[in-house]
This record gives C-alpha cells, structure tokens and sequence, in this order.
C-alpha cells in the first residue's frame, strides 16, 4: 500500500519531532560545546577526533603541504596543537580548486518531484551515491510505490550567466533496488538509466562515501547543496558549525529549508558526512512547536512559518553500517558494491565447491597467471613464492634475528614482535620494512633513524604456519578462489579448539556496533549454513579497511593461539629463541604478536628489565581474547615500566581499543589515521610520530 499524502506529512512531523528530541537532550552536551566556541577553543572534541582528523585531512589533500610546514613550523607546538592548526587551516585556507570541486560534488544533487493529478510538485532533494543509486530521506521517499509516483530532476539549477540550465529528469526504479529505514530516515533508489545511454552517474559523477572516521570534528563548518522549498539549486556555503555529534545523528546550525531534506551535508573537502533530514523547531515550556513570531504553530501555517533553531542531519557512517547488515539479494548486493570500496559494502565472494585434496606433499597449483605466487588451501591472500636466495640455489634461512652486539650500548634492546601470515617472508626483509616504517615516524618527529641490525627480529611465522595447517581439514582443503570469507569461516568455527571461534567473531562486530537483534544474513549460501557468521563479518568488514578474508583468517590464528596450548607454546619456545636474556627491553609488537607478547612477558628470565612495551593494531580488548592470556582478564603487563597501546579506528583487528577496563593499568593510548586499505599494516603505525617518538625516546643514541 502506497502512503498517503497525509502519511507522509505525518513521517515529516515525526521526523522534526524526534530531532528535537534529540537536540533537547543533548543540551548539556550542547552547551558545554558552544561555551568552548565562546571561550575561543576553535574545535572543541576530544584529543583522538582532531589526530584523526587532521591525518584524514593531509592524506586527501585538504591542504597543500607547503601551507601545512610554513604554519606548523612556525612557533614550537605540540602534537594536539598541530591538528587543531591543521583542521584550522583547513578551514581558512581554502585552495581554488575548493569551488570546482564544490560544483562537481552540486552535480550530483538533484530535486525530486511528485507526479500527483496531473501536476508535478516539487518534493525533496537526493543525490547520487554511486552509478546508479541515489540517496534522500525516508520520508521523502517512505515506500516502492510513493516512489514510482516521482522522478530526479538534475540541472534544476542556474548557470554561470544566471540563467536557466537544461534540466534533465531520469526516472527512479524501485523494482531494481529500494531500501529504506525510518529511525536513520534514509531512502536509496536506483535510477534508470536514459534509453540506450550510460548510467546517471557516468553523467554527473556521484559521491564516494565512506565508512571511515575523521570527516568532520565539533566546531567545523559543513556545505549543504539541495533545492530549499523545490526552488532551483541552491547552496548553503559555511555560515555554520557542528555542535553535537550523536551516535547517528549530528547537528549544525546550518540556514537550510524544509525542502533540503535529502541534501547531501558536506565538509570542505566535499566529502558526504550526513544526509541533511530535518531541522529542529523551537519550542515552548508545553513543548508545542513555535512560529517566527513567537506564537504556537498549528496545521496550515506550513513549515516556513516554524522557527528553527538548528538542523539534524543522519551520519553517513551509520547509513553505511545499517545497508551492510541487510540481507540483499546478489545483485541488489552488487548494486550497493558499486559505491566504491571505502563504503565497505564490497560484494562477498560466491560459494563454489571445495577444491579435492591435493597428493601428500604436493604443491598447490597456481590459480593465478603470475609467476610465483599461489592461492594457500585457506590463508586467504596470494603468497609470494620465494625465489632461491642467490645464485648457488641456496635459500635465505626463515629464522630469528639478533640484533649486533653493541647496537644502544650492548644493554638495551629493541625486539620487533610480528603478527600472523609472515610464514613466506624473510626476517631479514620484515625487519628492514619495520624499521623503514619507525624511520619515517621518527624522521616526522626530528628525531634520529635506527639500522635495521640494532633491532631483534623473533621469528615464529613459519612455525605457526606449520601448526594451524596441521589443524585444518585435510579432505577438502578451503581454496580462496572457491568459498566466500564466511564459508570458510564456518570451518574455522568448526575446528576451534574451544568453540570460541564464533564467540570472537560476534563480540568484535557487536563492539563495531553491529545490532544485536537483526536478522542474518544467508543470501547465496543454500540452506543458510553460513549465515550466522557473514553478517558480522560483513559487518566488520564495513567498518574497517580489512576484507572478510583477512578478519576471518586473523581471528582463525588468534583463536588457535590462545585455545591449542601445544601452539601457543610452540610460538612461545621460538620467540624465547631469539630474545635477549638481560638488560633492559623495549618490546614492540603487532597484531597478534601483541598478545604473544603478553604471554611472553610472562616467560623472560629476571635478568631482562621490560622498560617499554608498545602493542599496535591489538586484539587484546576483546574479552575473548584476554580471558585467555596466560594471566588471564585485563592486567598490566608483569613488570613493565611503560605502555603505549596504538590503535586505528578503521582496523578491525583493533575492535576494543582503547583499552578502557581500569584493570589494564596506567598506560598511554595513541589513535592514528593510518592510509586507506592499510588500516592493519605495522609500516603505517610506527610511521606516525607519535608512536616513532615513544619508541626512541627511551633508546640511548649511537655511538
């Protein structure tokens, strides 16, 4: 049944209803922002909102780099004063290509217009979300039938010479895709293309959106482009600031109409951070909704006649996270994949039949047209086949590194502890990348480069690889071209050694935020086998920059570590191998080298004196991974004088950080923006200054 035009006012007034709801209870929060913005604090949210930030801002080009040195390196700031410069600048410093890039971005937007007795009412806005979905609000669009009775209007705008552009309409196609939620009040529509022409996104671009953090922090300014009350385009350019951010919901004090509803909110890198829904009526001490001119507004007056106090708009990353827990069919599914990778709704892989086993000892057979690499029975990624180390034939030995006898006086020693899938690697080569990625940190942070051969390379990769492949099925080994990350996480979860594969799996996507109470996921797995894990894979894999692959298989090695104790003490032995036996330590680990640094501290005679520990991209917020320590629940590491934990919020396997229980101890917490699609890697975490200056702060400088 179609809604009614009375219905759908009624969605209208319950969403502006709710809003202030919402702006009403978030008044202390309110208040405590704008009596910072008086006090002249210019961005007043926390310290890790304005590093992430800023870092999003340098990595996409918010600013030119020669502006960035000439005004940070101007007077001596700290770190927490550098990204509020940074944001600062980038709000003040706006390059030419800011208006350009503002009306590729207009391009997109367009009216929506109601066809109702013969006449054609303007309605709403919406923009384009990919090639051929576009974005607007749910009670805009509440239903497939309301949604058949309106069509997109592009170019509804003025030109240069201010006159009337070549308006293009394009029909919406529920029948293909339509999903909607009234709580985050959004609506995506496919178009239809033109007949026998491209689809409307290869004519007017469509916005890149992203899951990740750092779009925006409180006390920024946001750009609305929509058609205010169906006028043509028209744009609301930076008279306005973010006050409040909700879980799902951010408010600004944006001058915007009721007929933006489903423009696109901008920051001013014109990256989407919300879909503009409803503005915030002021209200009376009866809660009855007030006029411009002071007096209780009733049905008839139309909105323009409400005064509005500030405007609410639905975060885009909230958006993101609701469409990757709906069960699609495959191709509605592959629609939503056409939003681009940063929206992490990335189609899961086909189920298809496992591959037979292969001979006793055989290699596996290249599945790929390049030389030397394989798809492994169940890693999940291409590995490099190594080459012979030189020119005899001989290969390079996969073992353990020692640091050079006199590296930082011959009594303090930097070990770098490594995570899962290095098993085909050389130690030489990691420890190289390792110290190339702390070099760059420290060379941000003016400080001194380390040599590789002053750092301690433990190895256990190729024995870890040995032990978890011993444990898997060996009459249908899982091929990575064969089985979706899910299928195979059904086999994970079937072979962990305590049954706490799933649990690992659930608790870090319900700690992304994923809905307890949804349905499954199980479109294209039969009868459903693996559905009660692809959704939080799919989930996690939303909220971060790691596939389904990689998560699965990461929390596969950690679950086995931690339930196998013949693993668990096999990794330990060969660490002990190749780690100093007094003086003093400075212990870097990654990944799920974390927690095996906190069972191996545990185990390191009393002669070594733990003075540092830095964890990075760790698991150990999880309870089901610290419940399972050697000394199990949160704890401060035995003896070990100083902690840094760093973590970046778009890596997955970081799910838990920062480590808030008190019973973690004192340690210091450093969030990082590390570079798209290398959300996990150790190179991008010790290249932050940060984390590059903790480290070498305590080592002693070369002789």
């Amino acid at each position: 049944m179609s809604v009614t035009d009375r219905s759908h006012k009624e969605l209208h007034q319950q969403a502006a209803a709710e809003a202030a709801r919402r702006y009403e209870d978030s008044t202390p929060e309110r208040e405590r922002v704008e009596g910072r913005l008086a006090a002249g604090v210019r961005f007043p949210d926390s310290p890790d909102a304005l590093a992430v930030r800023a870092d999003r801002i340098l990595d996409r080009g918010g600013l030119s780099p020669s502006a960035v040195v000439a005004d940070i390196h101007r007077e001596a700031m700290d770190l927490p004063d550098a990204n509020e410069r940074i944001i600062d600048l980038s709000n003040e410093l706006q390059a030419w290509s800011f208006l350009p890039r503002g009306v590729r971005a207009g391009a997109t937007v367009a009216r929506i217009t109601l066809r109702r007795d013969g006449r054609e009412l303007p309605h709403g806005t919406g923009f384009l979300v990919s090639p051929r979905l576009l974005m607007t609000n749910h009670h805009v669009l509440p239903d497939v039938s309301f949604a058949r009775t309106c069509f997109a209007e592009f170019n509804a705008q003025v030109t240069a010479d201010n006159l009337p552009d070549t308006v293009v309409r394009m029909e919406l196609d529920p029948q293909t895709f339509f999903a909607a939620d009234r709580r985050l009040d959004f609506a995506l529509v496919a178009l239809a293309p033109t007949l026998d022409g491209p689809a409307p996104g290869e004519i007017f671009g469509w916005n890149r959106l992203s899951v990740q953090t750092g779009k925006l922090v409180l006390g920024e300014k946001v750009n609305i482009i929509g058609h205010p009350s169906g006028r043509l385009k028209e744009i609301a350019l930076r008279d306005n600031a973010v006050l409040v951010r909700l879980d799902d919901f951010v408010h600004y004090t944006t001058d915007t109409e009721p007929g933006n509803s489903g423009s696109p909110v901008f920051n001013d890198q014109w990256e989407v951070v919300a879909l503009h829904h409803s503005g915030v009526p002021k209200k009376d001490d009866q809660g009855r909704v007030l006029r411009k001119d002071g007096r209780p507004w009733q049905q008839g007056d139309g909105d323009d006649a409400i005064e509005w106090v500030a405007n609410e708009g639905v975060r885009i990353s909230s958006i993101l996270k609701h469409l990757a827990g709906l069960d699609l069919a495959p191709g509605r599914r592959a629609l939503l994949a056409e939003m681009g990778p940063d929206a992490g709704l990335g189609q899961a892989m086909a189920t298809a039949p496992a591959v037979p086993a292969a001979a006793p000892g055989a290699r596996p057979e290249s599945t790929s047209a390049v030389p030397g690499v394989i798809t492994p029975p169940v890693t999940g990624a291409p590995v490099t086949v190594p080459m012979t180390g030189n020119e005899t034939g001989t290969q390079r030995p996969r073992v353990g590194l020692r640091a050079r006898s006199t590296a930082f006086g011959g009594r303090r020693h930097l070990v770098f502890l490594h995570g899962r899938d290095q098993q085909e690697k050389y130690p030489d080569d990691l420890r190289l990348s390792w110290t190339a990625g702390l070099n760059r940190g420290l060379t941000l942070a003016s400080m001194p480069t380390l040599d590789p051969e002053d750092v301690w390379f433990p190895f256990y990769g190729t024995k870890l690889h040995g032990l978890v492949s011993g444990r898997e099925s060996t009459a249908e080994p899982i091929g990575l071209d064969q089985v979706s990350a899910a299928a195979a996480a059904e086999v994970f979860a079937a072979e962990s050694p305590t049954g706490s594969y799933e649990r690992l799996l659930h608790e870090a996507a319900a700690r992304a935020g994923m809905p307890q109470n949804g349905p499954a996921t199980t479109e294209g797995f039969g009868a459903g086998l693996v559905g009660a894990l692809h959704r939080p894979l799919s989930w996690l894999a939303a909220r971060s920059d790691l596939d389904e692959w990689t998560i699965a298989t990461f929390l596969r090695d950690v679950d086995l570590y931690l339930g196998d104790s013949a693993v668990r003490e096999a990794v330990l032995d060969s660490v002990m191998e190749t780690t100093p036996t007094s003086g003093e330590l400075v212990l870097v680990t990654h990944s799920l080298g974390t927690v095996v640094g906190m069972d191996l501290l545990t185990r390191i005679p009393d002669g070594l004196d733990p003075l540092l520990l830095v964890t990075a991209g760790s698991p150990l917020g999880l309870d089901g991974v610290n419940e399972r320590l050697l000394i199990r629940g949160p704890h401060q590491p035995p003896r070990v004088r100083n902690w840094v934990n760093v973590w970046c919020p778009t890596d997955a396997v970081a799910i838990g950080c920062p480590l808030e229980d008190e019973r973690w101890g004192k340690l210091g917490q450093l969030a990082v923006s590390n570079g798209r699609d290398r959300a996990h890697k150790i190179e991008e975490y010790l290249g932050h200054p940060g984390p590059a200056r903790e480290i070498r702060s305590v080592l002693p400088q070369q002789a």
